[in-house]
């Protein structure tokens, strides 16, 4: 199953898609493995004929077919503007959060989830969804640190969307002598904080934070 493009707005492109971490087929394939071998125990000992079959097939559909297919009707989604899920085979529901609302995002791993490659996401966002918990998906720790790229990304985007909006002003006033030297030191303020990113000292984080403080200013 993948996601529909026209299910995306014009310029929205798709990051990455997955589905559930592959350790929720670990039970159904266990499941599968003892209905067989009972069921060939049953055959070869006992003469029970089609109902015998009929209990073979229903407690099949209940324990290996429904997991499997929940499993692989389950997609997450992570957009340049949205994270989204979706599960359903015929009737199909998620949750879709903006990149813009979310304030704050954590992973959680067991020792075992840890060795295997799995864990829990919590997404914090603003507004009425609060938080949202996306349970077993791959390498949670990773998908955080993409999250949190694609967010900053966006966040910069729609900044400098608003900034090259024209003022509702009919005239815009001479900038000051004093504008002028603290749009000048702001500017210096830059390219030092720049030098401690590149040295390592800020992250990328906190520098495109002060970044927009300081072009705010000027």
């Amino acid at each position: 199953m993948s996601w529909p493009q026209d299910a995306l707005t014009a310029d929205e492109t798709i990051i990455t898609t997955f589905r559930p971490h592959w350790k929720l087929l670990a039970v159904p394939i266990g499941w599968f493995v003892l209905l067989s071998i009972g069921w060939g125990l049953v055959i070869r000992f006992l003469n029970i004929g089609a109902f015998g079959f009929f209990v073979y097939v229903v407690l099949a559909l209940w324990l290996v077919v429904t997991p499997v297919l929940r499993w692989w009707t389950m997609l997450y989604v992570l957009t340049s503007e949205r994270l989204m899920t979706r599960h359903g085979l015929v009737a199909k529901s998620g949750i879709e959060i903006p990149l813009e609302n979310i304030t704050n995002v954590n992973f959680s791993q067991t020792v075992f989830e840890r060795i295997i490659g799995a864990g829990d996401l919590l997404v914090e966002s603003a507004g009425s969804s609060g938080q949202s918990r996306f349970k077993d998906i791959p390498h949670p720790d990773v998908f955080q640190t993409e999250l949190y790229r694609v967010r900053e990304e966006r966040t910069l985007f729609l900044s400098g969307r608003a900034s090259s909006t024209p003022p509702p002003s009919p005239s815009v006033p001479a900038a000051s002598p004093e504008s002028e030297r603290g749009g000048l030191a702001n500017a210096e303020l830059i390219q030092k904080l720049a030098e401690l990113r590149d040295q390592g000292h800020i992250s990328d984080e906190e520098f495109d934070t002060k970044r927009m403080e300081l072009l705010d200013e000027m």
